[in-house]
């Protein structure tokens, strides 16, 4: 059960329940393919993709999923 971050705020970031299932879903995927071993233990790829998504390092736009990270 997820309980951060809240469920109708991450509803309310994203427009919709549906899109938000889909964005953490296919963030959760591509972290799992590009996560180390240790990093996946650390922190499971769906809480991650969603704490991501709750801080605004992944957004949704239109139909496509753009990862928002800024390298100074």
């Amino acid at each position: 059960m997820l309980l951060e971050p809240p469920i109708d705020k991450l509803v309310k970031k994203v427009g919709n329940p549906y899109k938000l299932a889909v964005l953490a879903g296919k963030r959760a995927k591509y972290l799992q393919r590009t996560l180390t071993e240790e990093e996946l233990n650390a922190i499971p790829e769906v809480t991650r993709a969603v704490h991501e998504i709750y801080e605004g390092t992944v957004i949704a736009e239109e139909d496509n999923v753009q990862n928002n990270i800024t390298t100074e």
